[in-house]
């Protein structure tokens, strides 16, 4: 697309006058969802695994997303497009396989790469109807790689390995191949690939024979095979490469600012001529700013939403010969931009650069955000009008370029401020009642009766469990059945009464198995839930929900985020119900199950009209209620997951504490209302516990279940020198893989808690909720899960 040299002058509202000459000014878009429009890519992609579909169409369906994600961000405007943003399960995993960085256990021997291999490092296992290769060979499921949260996003990457001797090789040619389909079709794009000192600083060291090994001696020869990649984007005729290095945002070690200073040297010289856009989102920059202006490339992208606060500085040292790529338009949230206060930083930056050197951009990857308004024709007009998905950001961005030229009709600021104005003013968003409530409570509210040491017994001989008690996550399959009779239910095809007998005999069969198999604390399953925060938010007052405002988690699982718009409160008890029906299923005791509010808070699109902290205490006094309410019913223990608190964690330590106080406090106000001898149950998975281990102490929840399985118990090293007070459930099965975990290797792991927390604290589970996994693979594995127990309870105390 040819950029025109028509100089216009324009007004630009911003709360003060100013006249400003303008040229045209680049947009581009940094990332767009790969899921589809109808969620094709989790349709093809699971159909493949179970064998329904052949490879070449998995690929086919790959080819036919691109190009629509192509087609749509240049019609609505983009100057350049992003390529190899599209993934079949993770990027981060697609450039491990690019650079053939596969862990040996995957028996990978060098050659050529496929999808069959990524599938198969993603899940430890290459799908249900593919672990034989072409040639023949079994392949045995195996430990996938490790996954967990991307910075702070609620979206999950598969995390790299390295070892003392692991080697970078150019094996892969996806990158390439997208570059060349994208230009054939006419389309000028960017790849985009992943910065090398973010890909390094994101992996994991795994190597026992060199534990304190140096992931960065290995930058040298990561470096070589980005020369390859990048010299040869250039042979095949890329104008512009986009290298994303989002740890800009972190605490950086000096192990970390040398290799920035020696990479981006490298990158710099390795193709000349062909341009380079560094980006950083989600954070300020604060001390790395100045290293992050000085990186030897053409571009730089700076997050204007998140690190808005520093704009001035940016400015102030912003270098001569370079571009300044401004993200104006939010990608992580779907409130609509504010044109007035979006403009005025785009003219600061324009007075300063000139037009010439100023890009329009997101402030992110636009795969944080539903795909299109579009599909939302049932959403409430006002609050539609409220808002922005990701078609709708690109056409603000081009709007923003357009307003800020003078090209673009100036009506669209007026009705833009006019939404906005609606918005603020709207008498659906606060409510008298909730704020008085929450105005209302006391330093008492946030505390149990008792402390730990004093309510363990009382529990204990209320529950009556043994040693090594075992208990699920909470959920149990939804199969395709389930899933079914709620899209009938939902639609009117199936009456409530019918479709509430059908949840009865769901829970009936699974508080059944449950009882059979020797499961010490049962749940009911969950049947009834479409999604962990979404049944809840859809019971609240505050929230909306959309149709098909789906995002991707990690691989092949969406899910579609509530929406907070207003102030939140519980009109109805909304679990009592279906806990108590359970409960009167079995003698033992059964488990009432409940989503925490920062996990509510953190995995919705949240109000930005307040302080997270304040909708957080909002939400927790609604969970009180409902806590309350399940014990009166005669539940004795409640779980209240909250898998979020670590991923919730600011990017910067220095802002750590603010945030774990509200955090922390939100979970004790929502829990802390119960007597002494009721438990209370908390879920974290995929986190990080080592340096917040203290605050999970002070959420002073009687048991805690984690994620440690496929991290091989890693993460207990946070309880070494901790002595954790309370009792706790490392998970021994990973659920995010159909590998089905045997007998030793549980008790091995359960043997490796042992070793760090007193077997009298420890309860066996699995690491998460079993919703996603099939009713085949989940009974034979919590049959090895029970069968385990049993044995760690036959054998002799492990010295901890």
């Amino acid at each position: 697309m040819m950029i025109h040299k028509t100089l216009w002058i324009v007004y630009i509202e911003t709360g003060d006058s100013c006249l400003v000459a303008m040229s045209d000014i680049y947009t581009h878009n940094l990332g767009y969802p790969r899921i589809g429009q109808q969620r094709e890519l989790k349709k093809a992609t699971e159909a493949y695994w179970h064998g329904r579909l052949t490879r070449e169409d998995l690929e086919a369906t790959g080819r036919r997303l691109r190009q629509q994600n192509w087609a749509t961000q240049q019609a609505a405007g983009m100057d350049l497009i992003p390529c190899n943003d599209f993934t079949f399960y993770d990027q981060t995993l697609d450039f491990s396989c690019l650079i053939g960085n596969v862990p040996p256990r995957f028996g990978w021997k060098g050659e050529e790469m496929d999808l069959d291999t990524l599938f198969l490092m993603a899940r430890g296992s290459r799908g249900e109807a593919h672990d034989a290769c072409d040639h023949g060979c079994s392949h045995q499921p195996v430990f996938a790689c490790e996954m967990t949260k991307w910075f702070d996003t609620n979206y999950h990457y598969i995390v790299p390995e390295f070892r003392a001797n692991t080697q970078f090789k150019l094996v892969g040619d996806k990158v390439f191949r997208e570059f060349e389909e994208a230009k054939a079709l006419g389309y000028r794009s960017k790849p985009v690939l992943p910065g090398p000192v973010t890909y390094l600083s994101l992996g994991k060291v795994q190597d026992s024979t060199n534990p304190d090994f140096d992931r960065f001696s290995l930058l040298d020869g990561l470096l070589d095979v980005y020369e390859q990649i990048l010299q040869r984007l250039q042979r095949l005729g890329a104008e512009w490469v986009q290298i994303d290095e989002p740890i800009f945002g972190l605490d950086l070690s000096e192990a970390q600012r040398d290799a920035v200073l020696v990479a981006w040297q490298r990158l710099a010289q390795a193709a000349p001529g062909l341009k380079i856009l560094v980006t950083s989102y989600f954070s300020e920059l604060r001390e790395n700013l100045p290293l992050f202006l000085s990186l030897p490339a053409q571009a730089v992208h700076f997050d204007a939403v998140r690190g808005v606060g520093e704009l001035d500085a940016l400015l102030a040292g912003f270098p001569s010969d370079k571009i300044l790529s401004l993200g104006v338009v939010d990608g992580r949230n779907i409130w609509k931009n504010d044109f007035s206060a979006s403009l005025k930083i785009l003219a600061e930056a324009q007075a300063v650069v000139g037009s010439e050197r100023l890009w329009v951009a997101p402030s992110c990857s636009l795969q944080h955000s539903p795909i299109t308004l579009v599909n939302e024709p049932s959403l409430d007009t006002e609050l539609r009008g409220w808002m922005s998905f990701a078609d709708e950001k690109l056409e603000e961005v081009a709007t923003l370029s357009g307003l800020l030229r003078g090209t673009a009709d100036q009506s669209l600021l007026w009705g833009n401020q006019q939404s906005l104005q609606a918005r603020r003013e709207s008498s659906r968003i606060h409510r008298v009642e909730v704020k008085t409530r929450l105005a209302g409570v006391h330093a008492s509210d946030y505390d149990r009766v008792s402390p730990f040491a004093q309510r363990q017994p009382l529990q204990r001989k209320k529950l009556k469990l043994p040693e090594f008690p075992t208990t699920t996550i909470g959920s149990f399959p939804q199969t395709a059945e389930v899933r079914a009779m709620r899209a009938r239910w939902k639609k009117g095809e199936l009456s409530t009464e019918a479709y509430e007998v059908f949840l009865q005999h769901e829970i009936q069969h699974c508080v059944s198995f449950q009882d059979e198999i020797g499961i010490d604390m049962p749940v009911h399953g969950e049947f009834e839930r479409n999604d962990m925060v979404e049944y809840f938010g859809e019971q609240l007052d505050g929230f909306v929900f959309t149709q098909n405002g789906w995002v991707q988690s990690y691989g092949s699982r969406y899910v579609k985020p509530p929406i907070i718009f207003g102030d939140v409160s519980r009109p109805v008890p909304m679990t009592v119900r279906w806990s108590q029906y359970a409960q009167s299923l079995t003698p033992r005791p059964m488990k009432g199950m409940l989503t925490g509010p920062v996990t509510i808070l953190q995995w919705s699109f949240v109000r930005d009209d307040q302080p997270r902290s304040e909708t957080t205490r909002q939400i927790a006094l609604a969970i009180r209620d409902e806590v309350l309410d399940l014990e009166t019913a005669g539940i004795a223990a409640i779980q209240i997951d909250e898998p979020a608190i670590r991923e919730g964690l600011p990017l910067r330590h220095s802002d750590w504490a603010t945030y774990l106080d509200w955090a922390v406090n939100a979970f004790r106000l929502c829990a802390s209302g119960v007597r002494d001898d009721t438990q209370i149950h908390t879920h974290m998975c995929y986190s990080e516990f080592n340096d917040i281990i203290e605050s999970i102490a002070a959420m002073d929840a009687d048991v805690i279940t984690i994620e440690t399985s496929r991290s091989n118990m890693e993460l207990l090293e946070a309880f070494v020198d901790f002595k954790y007070p309370n009792e706790i459930g490392p998970g021994v099965y990973d659920i995010h893989s159909p590998r089905v975990p045997g007998v030793e290797e549980m008790v091995a792991l359960m043997h490796k808690a042992e070793a760090v927390i007193p077997r009298a604290q420890l309860w066996i589970n699995p690491d998460c909720g079993l919703k996603t996994r099939g009713w085949v693979e989940v009974k034979s594995s919590l049959l090895h899960m029970v069968e385990a127990a049993r044995q760690l309870r036959a054998d002799k105390p492990v010295k901890a």
